[in-house]
């Protein structure tokens, strides 16, 4: 047998040959792979070895059937898989990329599984393949296929099963990794990532193919990580700091797309389900939920920069879950150095006093004008506290309970729409007498109506605000609102970080504004 070469045993894409392992889920994959009829779904993270498995798991069984392999990344084959459902395909058919595919498309394919289980066909099998929640995905558009189809979820590897893999390359290139168990860990349980650490730690020690004498490799964990950092910057930088700024760089903003991404590379599963994500970290609740619930972030991840997210980012809008499909952006973004990077990207500030910005007191009469802030604030990414917004927080709950401390102390400034009906409705009476004492702390901002009653408001008359005229312009008038609102905002970021820096001079964290990440 030839020697082999480096790119051939630790192998950084397509399927292994001398370092394949199987998976804790291999026996179960063999089972349902010569199952006839019944459809199997196979999920989990990139990098983990399903794709691999499935190829080797064939190759063990000796399937004799015609096995047809199709990528929803293809557009031939994007065509095929639209017409499976009415088309004479037999054999084995392995769909990959599955979450890639329309609503409209996974539909049916649902439809052909339930119908080739019903028949128990034994000429034609269906092998979805794709990342975290596939299964449901198809459950959603079929809900009676669940006990139709088999889904096998593959995992993080346990270490002993990362230990196999570096060994089996060790003993194919007669090399001695002195770091094996820091490249155990740092693998987390990812196959794809340890075979990219074993192969830079080959070229570094001057292995290109299977040496004549057991050579042992000597080198520092650093260093390999940092060469591997490097390499993939110049590959991922500009998508994790096109995915951090959001549409468009809001300065004074919360940062939701910029938290999404750090919670996304913290999290042990490569994938991140945000409902859960927003529960755990309640303080940036609003302007996250917002850029969800708005239909912000999809727009967001299928507009311009769709072709540069299209390969690392995967987003379901209908589950709330975004995963990473590339295991070098997961290593990369896990890698980060976040302090500098947040500066990098241009945010003046991450770390916020309150829950709120802003929250939002009126009278329903002026329901419009609230929303028309909201909207506009939202666009901004400020966190703002607008009932209408929170309905479903608040069911069952105690309303006084709950809207007391908002208005209280948990958003930074209270604006409140001083309408004609304002001082005459239960609750705008009750919200009032919770932030009454802030007006001497400079946290609430009146909005006087030019149709209110003279007189109506004096207790607010020392206090700065802004006229608005409904004979006037609505949109010019919310508009600049927004804009006042946010320049006062920006105002008391910058004079916080100012106190931030005063107090940090002597600390050896260089960075101008103390950035504590959660």
């Amino acid at each position: 047998m030839a020697m082999p070469y480096l790119h051939e045993v630790y192998k950084d894409s397509g399927v292994p040959t001398y370092t394949f392992v199987k998976p804790m889920e291999y026996r179960k994959l063999l089972v349902s792979l010569r199952t006839p009829g019944k459809g199997l779904v196979v999920e989990g993270p990139s990098g983990i070895g399903k794709t691999s498995s499935i190829t080797k798991g064939l190759e063990e069984l000796g399937i004799e059937t015609k096995i047809t392999k199709l990528t929803a990344r293809k557009a031939k084959d994007l065509k095929i898989i639209k017409t499976i459902p009415g088309d004479s395909l037999d054999g084995i058919i392995i769909i990959d990329d599955f979450h890639r595919l329309e609503p409209e498309t996974k539909s049916s394919i649902a439809d052909y599984m339930k119908t080739l289980a019903d028949e128990e066909s034994a000429t034609t099998k269906l092998v979805v393949v794709g990342i975290n929640k596939a299964g449901d995905s198809l459950v959603k558009f079929a809900r009676d296929l669940n006990n139709r189809i088999d889904t096998i979820r593959f995992e993080s590897n346990p270490e002993e099963k990362i230990v196999e893999l570096i060994e089996n390359g060790e003993k194919a290139l007669n090399i001695k990794i002195n770091i094996k168990g820091d490249i155990v860990k740092e693998a987390q349980g990812s196959f794809h990532i340890a075979q990219m650490l074993c192969k830079e730690i080959c070229i570094h020690g001057d292995v290109l193919e299977s040496c004549k004498n057991t050579t042992v490799i000597t080198t520092s964990l650093e260093l390999i990580k940092q060469k591997v950092f490097d390499d993939l910057s110049r590959a991922f930088n500009e998508i994790a700091r096109a995915f951090a700024t959001g549409p468009k760089l809001r300065k004074d903003g919360r940062a939701p797309y910029l938290h999404i991404l750090f919670w996304l590379a913290i999290s042990n599963e490569w994938a991140l389900d945000l409902n859960q994500a927003i529960r755990k970290y309640p303080e940036h609740r609003s302007s996250v939920n917002t850029v969800m619930e708005q239909g912000y972030l999809e727009s967001f991840l299928n507009g311009e920069y769709a072709e540069l997210f299209a390969e690392c980012i995967h987003y379901e809008a209908n589950t709330n879950v975004i995963s990473v499909e590339d295991p070098k952006f997961v290593y990369y973004i896990r890698n980060i150095q976040w302090k500098k990077f947040v500066r990098e990207v241009g945010y003046k500030t991450i770390n916020f006093k309150s829950i709120y910005d802003f929250a939002l007191s009126f009278a329903g009469s002026d329901r419009d004008v609230a929303e028309g802030l909201f909207t506009r604030l939202c666009e901004e990414e400020v966190s703002v506290f607008y009932d209408k917004n929170e309905q479903h927080r608040i069911l069952a709950e105690n309303v006084e309970e709950y809207l007391g401390p908002i208005y209280r102390s948990e958003a930074q400034y209270v604006v409140v729409l001083l309408g004609s009906n304002y001082p005459r409705r239960i609750w705008t009476q009750f919200e009032s007498q919770q932030f009454k004492d802030r007006f001497g702390e400079s946290s609430v901002i009146p909005i006087w109506f030019k149709d209110a009653p003279v007189g109506s408001f004096d207790s607010t008359a020392k206090i700065g605000g802004i006229e608005f005229d409904r004979d006037g312009d609505f949109t010019l008038q919310i508009n600049y609102i927004t804009e006042t609102l946010m320049k006062k905002l920006a105002d008391n970021r910058i004079s916080s970080n100012v106190g931030k820096i005063t107090k940090s001079k002597n600390n050896k964290d260089d960075i101008g504004v103390q950035l504590t990440l959660f």
